[in-house]
């Protein structure tokens, strides 16, 4: 299965439908990690699995989702409530919880992702405001298999991004 994965677009709606029609063929599973700055009822979200971020402030939004799919449990949260500025600590505790294979956050606009304990914590950064080292507007592709997930990070003119491509085992 594959899933798109993209957060912090920051009231840019226009980047979110093209990202729809360019991979709607391609993705099973659009996920939206919050800070859209859009109402919740807007009719992307229909096609996203979205959370609400600290810069989105409709309270239709929920804070934390879980997604199950045949492959994983995906926990989805913007990160600001689970304090992903100073480290994983608390999102880790809350993903076990869940059960969650997979976990995936937004807030920082930072770009990352790594495995712990065989769970896959990814951030796909900033889609419209990057921070940090990496200065990629960029999302991610996750291909899960039963074998493990192969990352692929893209900039905002769907290239994928050459140094950003990693493979997990389960």
């Amino acid at each position: 299965m594959k899933y798109l994965v993209v957060s912090d677009n920051h009231g840019d709606r226009q980047i979110l439908v093209d990202l729809v029609n360019h991979f709607q063929e391609e993705v099973d599973l659009f996920i939206h990690c919050g800070d859209s700055e859009l109402p919740a009822d807007d009719e992307l979200f229909a096609i996203y699995r979205g959370v609400g971020g600290n810069c989105d402030f409709d309270s239709r939004y929920e804070d934390r989702r879980l997604i199950t799919t045949d492959l994983d449990r995906i926990y989805v949260t913007h990160g600001h409530l689970s304090n992903v500025k100073f480290g994983l600590s608390k999102i880790a505790m809350e993903a076990a919880e869940q059960d969650a294979s997979v976990v995936l956050f937004g807030h920082t606009h930072q770009i990352g992702c790594e495995v712990v304990q065989h769970r896959l914590y990814l951030n796909p950064g900033s889609i419209s405001q990057p921070r940090g080292q990496i200065q990629i507007k960029a999302f991610a592709i996750i291909d899960a298999t039963e074998a493990g997930w192969d990352v692929q990070y893209y900039d905002r003119s769907f290239a994928p991004v050459k140094d950003l491509h990693f493979h997990f085992s389960r």
